[in-house]
């Protein structure tokens, strides 16, 4: 992300907490109330809205003149069970559907970087082919140095059983998601999509483990072609150096075509993404990869070039006080063509960069329609300035809000909130993945992976299993319980 774009982001933060509707004297005043930390909390999600939501303009409990001081403010959300509920009143729904908060910003900074409460195995769930309420697990991958790992899990498993329970829609976020660390896993076989209990069973347990995103790196000689694949499934800043540095590697190996694997990559850092285009490119740099919209609020106060993204050809991270923590030169391909394995779970900043590249290359997709996630979010803190390292941040709670602030598009102005569709809105073959036949991720073995090769060396859309794969209702991921979920942010210290 180029230097200007950040100077404005950060005098964003600064400026609209200085005209904010109430200032920090106002806050001191004394009212005929008394006050609670809840009644903290409240205030600080509307002020935190009203400055930067997206749809601040269109939710009239968000309006400049809502309240004549913080005591209409007070009593108004008084009413509410939580802050929570506070929040949600306030978030333009149906159209807004990924907007939230949390209760501990830790986490949430954690999982930003791959780290998160976790027993290593990655899953999605999905519904049994006979539509009864019955839902079953796949086992996506497992985290290297993990208790699942440790136990033998491996992709591909099938499990329908937790603590000895069936799971159905109606139990499924107790028995997978609670706050519970340890659960016991019963494992079925396929049986056409309506998996059979088998009586195998491993009992798991979750501690804070991080995950390095960039998972693998491998490179296919398949005649003339030298194929470069890379399964990545967070942009997480923190590995910014090391996917860098696939890229050299990538390069020395001469690599002809570029197999970039998203399917389970939820999205993250904006300014990975920009990362990312460039090292694949390289030919376009200070050219516009991104542009982006926030509400009239922001908008008016700065001219349009604050708001786009330029590819570039260095990279350069700094930490929330300034301080350079990385820079170096961005290793480059200058590819004319690239190849994107997506699923449903592909979003986001996933999406930005299919999106984006699509306007200067030829991009091909194998797999199915993304998420449609083309808008973006800042994390928001209690304090002066609505950052971490702000003046005055409370320390009587560690909530903070992740709201939907900005939309964002390539450089001819088009973004697909319906999700991207291989081989209809960019070209490519629509595939999914056949849950009794999952291969090794990174190996011919794959069925995606190997159509993307054969795809590559014969220019082939055909697929058998296109036409007759069953279509089964895959409705969430171990991913989108992590704080981060599939989340695409600017980081605005950066």
């Amino acid at each position: 992300m180029n230097t200007y774009f950040t100077i404005n982001k950060t005098l964003i933060i600064c400026i609209l907490s200085i005209v904010t509707l109430f200032s920090s004297c106002e806050k001191e005043k004394a009212y005929s109330i008394e006050t609670t930390i809840n009644d903290d909390i409240n205030y600080f999600i509307w002020e935190g809205l009203n400055n930067y939501y997206l749809w601040q303009k269109d939710v009239p409990n968000l309006s400049d003149d809502k309240f004549s001081n913080l005591n209409d403010l007070y009593i108004n959300f008084k009413g509410y069970s939580s802050p929570e509920a506070v929040f949600e009143s306030l978030l333009n729904r149906p159209e807004d559907r990924f907007s939230w908060i949390v209760n501990d910003y830790v986490a949430l900074e954690n999982s930003f970087q791959g780290i998160n409460l976790s027993n290593g195995m990655e899953f999605g769930l999905v519904e049994y082919k006979n539509n009864s309420n019955k839902i079953f697990g796949y086992v996506r991958y497992v985290i290297e140095n993990s208790d699942a790992a440790t136990n033998g899990i491996s992709r591909g498993m099938i499990f329908n059983y937790i603590n000895d329970s069936q799971l159905t829609y109606d139990n499924y976020e107790a028995l997978l998601f609670s706050n519970t660390t340890n659960y016991t896993v019963g494992f079925a076989n396929y049986n056409d999509g309506n998996p059979i209990f088998n009586n195998n069973t491993i009992s798991l347990s979750k501690v804070e483990l991080q995950e390095n995103p960039v998972a693998i790196i491998k490179v296919f000689t398949e005649g003339s072609n030298k194929i470069g694949y890379l399964l990545y499934n967070q942009f997480a800043s923190n590995y910014d150096g090391q996917l860098n540095a696939v890229f050299a590697n990538l390069k020395s190996e001469n690599i002809t075509e570029l197999i970039i694997d998203l399917r389970y990559n939820g999205g993250g850092s904006v300014s990975t993404a920009t990362y990312l285009g460039s090292m694949v490119t390289g030919q376009f740099n200070g050219e516009l990869y991104s542009q982006e919209v926030w509400n009239d609020k922001v908008m008016k106060k700065y001219s349009s070039d604050g708001f786009l993204n330029n590819f570039t050809n260095k990279i350069r991270n700094t930490d929330e006080n300034g301080t350079v923590i990385l820079e170096e030169s961005i290793n480059s391909l200058h590819l004319n063509k690239v190849y994107f394995i997506t699923s449903y779970s592909t979003a986001s900043a996933s999406e930005l960069v299919i999106n984006s590249l699509s306007s200067y290359i030829d991009v091909e997709l194998v797999g199915k329609t993304t998420r449609g996630k083309q808008v973006g979010s800042i994390t928001i803190y209690d304090s002066d300035n609505s950052q971490r390292n702000g003046s005055n941040l409370n320390p009587n709670h560690t909530y903070a809000m992740q709201p939907l602030v900005l939309e964002i598009s390539n450089k001819d102005n088009q973004n697909y909130p319906e999700g991207i569709i291989p081989g209809k809105t960019l070209s490519g073959i629509e595939l999914g993945e056949d849950y009794n036949n999952l291969g090794v991720l990174g190996e011919r073995s794959d069925p995606l992976l190997n159509k993307t090769i054969e795809y590559i060396t014969t220019d082939s859309k055909t697929s058998t299993k296109t036409k007759n794969l069953f279509e089964f209702n895959e409705f969430f991921n171990s991913k989108l319980a992590t704080p981060a979920k599939d989340n695409m942010f600017i980081n605005l210290n950066k």
